[in-house]
């Protein structure tokens, strides 16, 4: 007997919600490949909301379609990846977005979240990332054999974990997992995992996340133009080349955890953040698990944690020698 695929749910927006502000295309929204202009300023609509597009996988395991009861979307129509689209925010922060069609209708699907009345300037058109499935498309963080410190002060790897373990939170002790997420992602492109050297930020191993997965890093003394000493900063604004790297090639594990709060835990050592819990998680969630975490987080308003968000820009201005050193050799002193 066949076990049937599973619904899975991202959350899209229909291509005219993201119109161009200032440019050749003036008005027009988001395009096919073939019809934008790279220098084009784009801006989200500020009614827009997004739409929830639910989708199956076929008996052949090799497409995906609209599945029935899809709030968005032609039950049974097929679902195509036309291009990845780069675009910078005005604070140097790169937003990567995969256009896709079904029906003859195209949508937008952000990799990373984009805001009303930004500008956002298109900067490339590339192909999609090969053989993506949209059902993947969670907010994923650790990868395989991240080792998460435990309530009694025991290290574990991640994979190891089941719901109801206690781990160690920075400011709520001991807290039980509540919810694991997973998913095994082709590592090109956005998906491509960022490596954190063992020691370059105090870690005791290997630190491997998903790119848009935010690090915990305090600072002695608050730098002058930022609110607080505490700052959450996503893992690919850490990549240089020589400390950090992106990793490509291959297939990527990676793990989420989620809390009764948006937590600061600790993988191999370093302070990281716990998956939030709000709508935008949930219409990324495949419909049967997200029926799970609404009964288990009423009302799915996770405060983020408390703290400065630092974006490229911002780390440029500090000096990501302040975050980042090199393991020392048996020669330095």
């Amino acid at each position: 007997m066949t076990t049937p695929s599973p619904v899975q749910s991202c959350r899209v927006f229909p291509a005219n919600d993201i119109f161009v502000s200032h440019g050749v295309n003036l008005g027009d929204g988001l395009g096919r490949p073939d019809e934008v202009l790279p220098g084009d300023v784009y801006q989200l609509d500020p009614q827009a909301t997004g739409a929830q597009l639910s989708l199956i996988r076929t008996d052949d395991g090799r497409s995906e379609v609209v599945a029935v009861g899809s709030p968005t979307g032609t039950p049974g129509a097929a679902v195509r990846l036309l291009a990845s689209y780069a675009l910078m925010g005005p604070d140097g922060d790169k937003v990567e977005l995969l256009a896709l069609e079904t029906g003859g209708a195209l949508f937008a699907l952000p990799l990373s979240p984009v805001g009303p009345r930004i500008d956002y300037t298109l900067l490339a058109v590339d192909d999609p990332p090969e053989a993506v499935r949209l059902a993947d498309l969670i907010c994923v963080s650790f990868a395989r054999g991240t080792m998460i410190a435990m309530a009694g002060g025991e290290q574990r790897p991640i994979e190891t974990l089941t719901r109801g373990d206690r781990v160690l939170t920075r400011d709520h002790g001991p807290q039980p997992v509540r919810w694991i997420g997973q998913a095994t992602l082709r590592a090109v492109g956005a998906f491509a995992p960022v490596v954190i050297p063992a020691g370059t930020m105090g870690n005791a191993g290997d630190l491997i996340v998903s790119q848009h997965h935010r690090m915990f890093l305090y600072q002695r003394r608050r730098q002058p133009g930022l609110a607080t000493a505490e700052l959450l900063v996503q893992a690919r604004h850490l990549v240089d080349g020589e400390h950090v790297f992106l990793r490509e090639g291959g297939f990527a594990d990676y793990f989420s955890l989620v809390f009764d709060r948006h937590e600061i835990i600790y993988a191999e050592g370093v302070p990281a953040e716990s998956l939030m819990v709000n709508e935008a998680t949930l219409n990324r969630l495949p419909p049967e698990l997200a029926e799970e975490v609404k009964t288990r987080f009423p009302g799915l308003a996770q405060v983020q944690h408390f703290g400065t968000e630092a974006g490229r820009q911002l780390l440029d201005s500090i000096g990501t020698g302040a975050i980042l050193r090199r393991p020392r050799g048996k020669g330095d002193r």
